[in-house]
Parts: C-alpha cells; sequence; structure tokens
C-alpha cells in the first residue's frame, strides 16, 4: 500500500482524523487500477504513486475541481493499463 503520510502530504492534510478514510481511498484505488489490469509494483513507482494519489484527491471530501481530476486519474489509469511493465497481459503474434 502506497505511504499515507506521501497521501497526506498531497492533500495537504496534517491531522489524523481521516487516516481511515484515506487508507481506504489507497485500497480502492489500487483495485481500481487492478481491475483495469495494472499490477503494482513492489515499492511503488512515480507513475503508479500519482495515480493513486489523483485518485484519493478526486475521491475524498468534494473537491471544486473533480471533472478535472476524474479525466486526469482516467488518463494516467488507461496509461498504465497499455504500458509494457504495467500489466500482465499477454502479448499475441496473431
Amino acid at each position: 500500500m502506497l505511504d499515507l503520510e506521501k497521501v497526506k502530504n498531497a492533500l495537504r492534510i496534517k491531522a489524523d482524523g481521516f487516516d481511515d478514510e484515506i487508507l481506504d481511498l489507497i485500497s480502492s484505488a489500487e483495485a481500481d487500477l487492478g481491475i483495469a489490469g495494472v499490477e503494482i509494483p513492489e515499492g511503488f513507482d512515480a507513475l503508479v504513486s500519482t495515480a493513486i494519489i489523483t485518485y484519493v484527491k478526486m475521491s475524498f471530501g468534494l473537491p471544486e475541481d473533480y471533472d478535472r481530476l476524474k479525466k486526469a486519474y482516467d488518463e494516467q489509469k488507461a496509461q498504465l493499463s497499455n504500458a509494457t511493465g504495467y500489466t500482465s497481459w499477454e502479448v499475441s503474434n496473431v
């Protein structure tokens, strides 16, 4: 799981009162990426971390820029699901 403190810093949150909600959103982001065929690498590289943080920003509270964040997350997810090294899809020579 992506480091909670890293996500809280991205959200500009210092208090611990939202930790459970943020952890749930991190798990949801990882599951959503998994559904799209993205394999989360050990150690979370920058591309995966950015996608997860974007998902959390989009889903936490009522962001004024939800539409922009949703579009950004969908693009990040699509790029990861089509990138070599982020999926386990078999390549066919047909």
